[in-house]
């Protein structure tokens, strides 16, 4: 059985999940206007993972004899700026959800729900390779410039 207070975190983090798959939804849609599909791809599917965080812990809240629920999402930001912008906000967002993830890790630790801890780690290890992903973005746009910006488009298009 999952404590009441481990229960109530995983359920903020749910919703900060559905709140972040809006946010990469916002940033696919604001791509596709501005004609950069690759782009506009790969945060569609970027969006559909989020979503797919918030899924997997709702699911491990109702296995452990807890309930998920769903909270008001607010509002996510639709005006954003180049791709550079973008992509250094995307980093700037995973490092925030690894913190988040880290403080869930530390109060199963801390309720010594080791079959919570466990759960969470996988997170943890994804929050690794999603920062890292997107530090990569940034500094291949960095790199590639305004003549290389298409072809970087290109490739995240094929994700």
């Amino acid at each position: 059985m999952i404590s009441e207070k481990l229960q109530n975190a995983i359920n903020e983090q749910i919703t900060a999940e559905m709140w972040s798959s809006n946010l990469y939804l916002s940033m696919s849609f604001y791509f596709e206007r501005e004609g950069f599909s690759g782009f506009a791809h790969w945060m569609k599917k970027q969006s559909q993972e989020e979503m797919g965080h918030a899924y997997a812990m709702a699911e491990y809240i109702i296995k452990r004899g807890g309930t998920a629920k769903v909270d008001k999402v607010d509002v996510v930001p639709t005006g954003w700026g180049t791709p550079l912008e973008v992509f250094e906000h995307v980093f700037e967002h995973e490092r925030h959800v690894s913190k988040l993830v880290d403080a869930l890790v530390d109060m199963a630790a801390a309720e010594k729900d080791k079959a919570t801890q466990d759960f969470l780690w996988g997170f943890v290890r994804e929050q690794v390779e999603e920062e890292a992903t997107a530090q990569g973005i940034v500094d291949k746009i960095k790199r590639a410039g305004d003549a290389g910006i298409f072809f970087i488009d290109s490739q995240l298009g094929q994700r």
